[in-house]
């Protein structure tokens, strides 16, 4: 087997431009530990560039998902490839902006944010300008999918710090700055925050804080960022395997098991009637069973799009 195709074996040749970028990307960056992250180190992995920090991970949460829903856009999680060239970054030096920018109106396309575990963050707003959580889009975690069936949150993972530890971020601002739960770096109760969520504490410099209240994370970004097409640039890819799906009124999820190596099965009911939708997902195809009621199920297999 060449080169190529092991990596390709591997998953990692999805996302990357060519073999090249990989042995580039391999050959700059090195492993390193980052507070928040390294309680997920079997799950995510942090290198260290030359400017920023890279976070890599499947985008698969080990929480129940989907459970909680109100509004459902009939989107389900699939593994996405962030590794290599398409991991998450993190300025490891980030500077404080002269004019920062709050998320309304800003950003309503991609991640603000990545968290501990792996997991990105979207704007509290959704891509109409609502708040997603009382719009009833957001499960018991503060998550869900979006149009590349990529799980994301909407609101901090306050659940995280329980995992993290109380001193240490539960994610961070893609900003660079971390984002912690509701106690201070040093453990003492938060402190009075600014119009982001965030606010300079003592020796620890700014920071946000995750909050149940809007705009739940980082308000919009006190540091540098670069803007292109209505979203943080740079910015890892999502892999779509189909278009949009449409919403489906009514409809309320009861159980999504995660069975293991992108085996996913989602159980719904719609007026009084139970589908389920019985699926596995690769980085290369997705094979969809549904089943609705007692009727014989069908199926749909999809390829993803690489490049």
């Amino acid at each position: 087997m060449d080169r190529r195709s092991l990596l390709k074996g591997l998953g990692l040749g999805i996302g990357l431009a060519t073999l090249g970028d990989f042995v580039a990307f391999a050959a700059t960056t090195q492993a390193v530990k980052l507070p928040g992250f390294s309680a997920f180190a079997s799950t995510v992995k942090v290198t260290k560039g030359a400017k920023y920090y890279l976070i890599e991970s499947n985008g698969i949460p080990a929480h129940q998902m989907m459970v909680g829903i109100k509004s459902w856009q009939e989107q389900i999680p699939t593994q996405q490839p962030y590794t290599g060239s398409n991991a998450w970054s993190l300025p490891i030096k980030p500077v404080l902006a002269s004019m920062p920018i709050p998320n309304v109106g800003n950003f309503l396309r991609g991640a603000i944010a990545i968290a501990a575990n792996g997991i990105p963050i979207f704007n509290a707003l959704n891509n109409r300008g609502e708040d997603a959580f009382l719009a009833g889009e957001l499960d018991d975690f503060g998550g869900h999918c979006g149009q590349a069936d990529d799980y994301h949150y909407h609101t901090a993972p306050l659940h995280l710090q329980s995992t993290v530890g109380a001193r240490n971020p539960i994610g961070y601002a893609l900003d660079g700055f971390a984002i912690y739960g509701a106690l201070e770096p040093d453990g003492s109760p938060m402190n009075k925050l600014d119009s982001l969520n965030g606010h300079t504490y003592k020796k620890f410099g700014y920071h946000y804080h995750g909050t149940s209240s809007y705009p739940y994370i980082n308000g919009g970004f006190k540091g540098v960022v670069s803007q292109k097409d209505g979203q943080v640039d740079p910015q890892a890819s999502t892999h779509a395997f189909r278009p949009p799906q449409p919403p489906l009124r009514g409809a309320t999820i009861t159980s999504c098991q995660n069975l293991g190596n992108g085996h996913f099965i989602l159980t719904y009911s719609l007026s009084g009637e139970t589908t389920t939708i019985d699926y596995i997902a690769t980085l290369a195809t997705v094979t969809i069973q549904t089943t609705v009621g007692t009727a014989a199920p069908t199926q749909q297999v999809f390829q993803r799009v690489t490049r």
